[in-house]
C-alpha cells in the first residue's frame, strides 16, 4: 500500500510517501521568510506552502519512481495548526483524493509528533502505557498514552508553550526566528567556557513556575522574568547571550523533565516518552535518559531529529495504524 502524506500545519511544507509504515521519501521545505518578523505570518506561511507543495509532490514521486495513480490513499494534517496553513494542505489532498478516487484520512497533529516514536521502530518496541511529553512551539501537554489508540491528556499548559519561550527569548536577544536551536547553540557554548560556580548561578537565573505536585505547565511569568533581566543589563554583550541562553535552556527543561517524571509516578506509568520539535533538545533528552535509568524506566524519542520536527513521515505513519485499524 502506497500512502502520500500532506504536512502544512505551520511554516513547514512537507511531503512523504510510505509504503505500509515503511517511509520511502519525504520533501521538506522551511520557510525562511519570518525570520525577518520574529515568528510567523499566517497569510504569508499559506502563500508559501502553496508555492511549494507540488514541487515537494513532485519529489517524492520522483525519488520513488513512481506517480500519483500509484497512490493507494491520501493523508493530511487537519488540525490543530495555523488556519490559512492547514487549507493549503486540506484543500491539495482532498483534491487529489477525490480526482483519482481514493480514501484520504485527516490526521491529527499532536497524534502525528507522538506516532513519530514509530518511525524505523517495530510497534512491540513502544510499551503502553507510556506517558508521553508533547512540546512545541505551539503546544506544551502530557498524554497517558494507554494504548496504540487511546490517549487521555493529564496536564498541559495554562499560557505559552515552551517551543514559543524559547522562541520569544530568542527575539528579546536579536538572535532570529526560530529561537529554540540557537538558544541551545548559545547554551553548549556557555558550558564549554564557563567554571562549575558560574553554570550553578545561571542555572537558576530564573523562575521554574507552577512547582511542587501541579503537573500543568506555565512559561509566562518565566518569559517575563527573562525579559525583565534582559532589559536589566542593555544590549547584551556575547558572553550576556550565552549566560542567559543556559538559564533559559535549563529552566525550561527543569520544568518539562520534572513534570514528564511526576506526572508518570502519580499514575503508577515506568514508561516515558517525548515528542514534538522541544524533542530535539538535547539537554532535555540526556535528562530524561538520566532519570529513566536510576528507575529502572524505558525512555524513547523520536530516532531522528528530522522526526522531532514537523514532517509529513509522522503524518503517514499515524495514517497508516489509522488505516490498518479501519482500513477503507
Amino acid at each position: 500500500m502506497y500512502l502520500l502524506a500532506l504536512e502544512t500545519s505551520c511554516d513547514d511544507t512537507s511531503v512523504a510517501l510510505m509504503r505500509d509504515g515503511e517511509l520511502l521519501a519525504m520533501s521538506t521545505r522551511t520557510q525562511l521568510e519570518h525570520d525577518a518578523t520574529g515568528g510567523v505570518v499566517p497569510e504569508v506561511a499559506a502563500r508559501s506552502h502553496a508555492n511549494a507543495i507540488f514541487p515537494c509532490i513532485d519529489d517524492v514521486l520522483r525519488e520513488a519512481n513512481i506517480s500519483l495513480s500509484d497512490i493507494d490513499v491520501f493523508a493530511c494534517t487537519a488540525r490543530p495548526g495555523l488556519a490559512p496553513s492547514l487549507l493549503t494542505g486540506t484543500t491539495v489532498a482532498d483534491t487529489l483524493a477525490l480526482s483519482l478516487g481514493k480514501p484520504i484520512l485527516w490526521i491529527d497533529h499532536i497524534e502525528s509528533h507522538m506516532f513519530a516514536n514509530f518511525l524505523e521502530r517495530e510497534t512491540d518496541e513502544i510499551r503502553f502505557p507510556t506517558m508521553i511529553l508533547t512540546v512545541s512551539g505551539g503546544h506544551t501537554e502530557i498524554y497517558l498514552w494507554r494504548s496504540l489508540y487511546e490517549f487521555e491528556m493529564v496536564s498541559q499548559t495554562r499560557d505559552d508553550a515552551a517551543g514559543e519561550c524559547f522562541d520569544k527569548v530568542a527575539k528579546m536577544m536579536w538572535l532570529g526566528f526560530p529561537g529554540g536551536a540557537k538558544i541551545a547553540r548559545l547554551s553548549a557554548e556557555f558550558v564549554n567556557r564557563a567554571t562549575d560556580d558560574e553554570k550553578q548561578l545561571a542555572s537558576k537565573l530564573f523562575p521554574r513556575g507552577l512547582s511542587g505536585a501541579e503537573l500543568d505547565f506555565s512559561f509566562s511569568g518565566m518569559k517575563s522574568a527573562i525579559k525583565r533581566y534582559v532589559d536589566s543589563i542593555g544590549e547584551p554583550t556575547d558572553a550576556d547571550r550565552e549566560r542567559i541562553a543556559y538559564g533559559t535552556e535549563m529552566a525550561i527543561t527543569d520544568v518539562l523533565a520534572t513534570k514528564l517524571i511526576q506526572a508518570a509516578e502519580q499514575h503508577g506509568v515506568r514508561d516515558i516518552a517525548l515528542a514534538g520539535g522541544v524533542s530535539a533538545n538535547t539537554r532535555l533528552k540526556d535528562m530524561l535518559t538520566q532519570e529513566a535509568m536510576n528507575r529502572g524506566w524505558n525512555f524513547i524519542a523520536p530516532k531522528k531529529i528530522l522526526y522531532s520536527m514537523d514532517n509529513a513521515a509522522m503524518v503517514g505513519i499515524r495514517a497508516y495504524y489509522e488505516y490498518i485499524k479501519n482500513p477503507k
